[in-house]
């Protein structure tokens, strides 16, 4: 099967990456990350949540970090929106890119976000409608498409239900999460050959945890399916506070590597990238959670 020439990556080390940090990151730190990533030419990278700073106090300085950040440039900087209120907040800093968030698990969303899948797609419709008429670019993402901490499989079909519903709402991509990292590359084109059925292969990004280790095969397995939107966490920061054992976002270093030996172009720097990794990785008192990031060493 041909794979993709060229493949976008978006990280989302600054903002999904660090969320549940415990440890506070200064607005200075996390704006040298992204400078940072920035200059190691990725050109989607989110930035932050509007999310509550009550449950979320990490993202509490998205509006001080957004004021620093060059809105109208060539560089994307999605943020996360969680209602209509977190919309207009988004909106007043100047933001071109919002992402909205469901589950394809009924039991991970009411846990979640204390709603049912059907109530958190009618909530984000309002805003879908607003962000279309401002001209602004809408990422949907969807979690547990491949299995749930509470449900276990999640079934294909509950999955492209979601999908179908932000496709109408006029996402312009939409990312699949597996929030546990319990994929394989088998359910993995399962999954895409059902959803290919009702959405364009062009439209969906992959957005893989890599708790047991699959998270590279099963890129590769989406890759052969046609996926050219990978999701990835610089230094492999991140993961999910509801699943038992998960670790983190699989790292960018890591994705990118296994791009580079594919001959697939992405525009990304892997020196600048380490030295983005480690910057971070420092910040924050351990090495790095990219096995590419600890085999290569930190820049010098």
């Amino acid at each position: 099967m041909t794979l993709p020439e060229q493949v976008k990556l978006v990280e989302v080390g600054p903002r999904d990456g660090l969320q549940n940090e415990k440890t506070p990151i200064s607005l200075e730190v996390k704006l040298q990350l992204i400078r940072y990533l920035k200059d190691a030419g990725l050109n989607t990278i989110e930035a932050t949540s509007f999310v509550s700073a009550k449950w979320v106090p990490q993202m509490a300085d998205h509006e001080a970090l957004l004021g620093q950040l060059p809105l109208d440039g060539s560089v994307k900087y999605p943020v996360l929106i969680p209602n209509e209120k977190g919309f207009l907040r988004a909106q007043a800093c100047g933001v071109k890119d919002i992402a909205v968030f469901a589950a394809a698990s009924e039991s991970f969303s009411q846990k979640n976000i204390n709603c049912s899948i059907a109530e958190s797609l009618q909530r984000f419709a309002p805003v879908c409608e607003q962000a279309r008429a401002a001209g602004i670019r809408i990422r949907g993402y969807i979690s547990c498409v491949l299995g749930c901490p509470y449900e276990g499989d999640i079934q294909p079909e509950s999955v492209l239900k979601v999908a179908e519903v932000l496709n109408r709402l006029g996402c312009d991509e939409i990312s699949l999460g597996d929030t546990i990292g319990t994929g394989t590359p088998k359910t993995v084109q399962t999954l895409l050959n059902t959803l290919n059925k009702a959405l364009s292969i062009d439209k969906i990004a992959v957005h893989f945890h890599d708790t047991y280790g699959l998270a590279i095969a099963n890129i590769v397995a989406a890759l052969e399916m046609g996926v050219s939107i990978i999701d990835s966490s610089v230094s492999g920061l991140g993961g999910c506070p509801y699943a038992k054992g998960a670790t983190g976002n699989v790292a960018t270093e890591d994705v990118l590597y296994l791009l580079n030996g594919l001959g697939i172009k992405t525009g990304v720097d892997m020196n600048k990238l380490l030295k983005a990794s480690y910057y971070i990785a420092n910040e924050l008192g351990r090495p790095p959670q990219s096995k590419v990031a600890l085999a290569l060493g930190e820049p010098q």
